[in-house]
């Protein structure tokens, strides 16, 4: 009965003794067996552990990519203005022993401090080294690569890779908003002005030349026709010099009948002259312009009339020799007053 009383007390013992000995590694741990404070044993894979029961210790550290929110803070740019700015950064464990060494016995929470203070003063070395446009633009990814890759650096010396930092906010302080709205308004106005501006000048200048393209157009159709009309004028005088030529009798006697019939026009005008007038022989006699004694209108009656010049044949007016008429003495210049001049009451 004493025998069995010291044996149960030995068994649970060992039984302590022996399970205090075995620890299990899980595959999102990475495991350090402690003797004394100083690293004994590393476990990363998976699987059961032994160690020394109440001389070894296990210290477990996650495995896993852990997440880093940094306060926010204030970043000065290139053109010195403020920016309120925060990153979520990405990290893991890659070297226990180092990041054992490096924060000690505080474990995953130190860590975050002391990746916290490697991950800000990346952003400001970054952003302080760009304008604010860049910090501010949808494409921040150069940016943040290159905080990356300063984290990544510094945090070598944890045991630690960073994986990633993404900036989160960029924001301008409270009290520099309207002071910032108002100078890009100011900027946005400016360029407007400048757009307007060379809108306005681009603006004269097509009506400048639209002004000149009209000018000239219009000069050298109006150069065109006084030209055709000069023309028209040269050739119709050829034709009544010819027609003349012909017949001066006929052509006299159709003139004249030309004058009657504007000069006698009713349109309330009045004509003083004596009644053997010379301008009414062919109305006196049946006998053409040698019965009428060569007092008929000359050629150009009508034209005294009318306002258009007497025709004149190509190489002058013609003569009594050069048309056959028989010249006959004129008689004495009739008084002759052709005034016409509007009938009043």
């Amino acid at each position: 009965m004493n025998r069995t009383a010291l044996i149960l007390p030995v068994l649970f013992v060992a039984l302590v003794a022996g399970l205090s000995s075995v620890f299990i590694v899980d595959e999102r741990e990475r495991v350090l067996v402690l003797q004394f404070g100083q690293v004994r044993q590393v476990r990363e894979d998976p699987g059961l552990g032994f160690k020394i029961p109440l001389i070894q210790e296990v210290v477990r550290y996650d495995a896993r990519i852990l997440g880093l929110q940094t306060q926010p803070f204030e970043v000065t740019p290139l053109d010195d203005r403020r920016l309120v700015v925060d990153a979520f950064a990405r990290w893991r464990i890659v070297d226990v022993v180092r990041f054992r060494e490096a924060v000690g016995v505080e474990g995953i929470n130190g860590a975050q401090g002391r990746m916290e203070r490697i991950v800000t003063p990346a952003i400001r070395e970054v952003l302080g080294s760009v304008p604010s446009g860049a910090v501010l633009s949808d494409d921040r990814t150069a940016l943040m690569n290159r905080i990356r890759d300063l984290a990544r650096r510094d945090a070598a010396t944890l045991g630690v890779e960073v994986i990633d930092v993404r900036l989160t906010r960029t924001d301008l302080p409270e009290q520099n908003l309207a002071a910032t709205f108002a100078r890009m308004r100011a900027e946005r106005e400016r360029e407007a002005a400048d757009e307007i501006a060379r809108g306005e000048e681009a603006a004269q200048r097509v009506r400048a030349s639209a002004d000149r393209t009209v000018v000239e157009l219009v000069s050298e159709a109006r150069r065109q026709s006084e030209v055709i009309r000069g023309e028209a004028d040269a050739e119709r005088n050829v034709i009544y010099a010819e027609a003349f030529g012909r017949d001066p009798e006929f052509f006299a006697f159709t003139r004249s009948l030309t004058s009657y019939e504007r000069a006698l026009r009713g349109e309330n005008s009045t004509m003083v002259m004596r009644p053997d007038s010379d301008f009414f022989a062919y109305l006196r006699s049946d006998q053409g312009l040698g019965a009428a004694g060569g007092a008929a209108p000359a050629p150009g009656a009508e034209d005294q009339l009318s306002g258009a010049p007497a025709p004149e044949a190509e190489d002058g007016p013609a003569t009594p020799e050069q048309t056959g008429a028989v010249a006959t003495p004129a008689p004495e210049a009739p008084a002759l007053a052709l005034n016409p001049q509007p009938l009043t009451e």
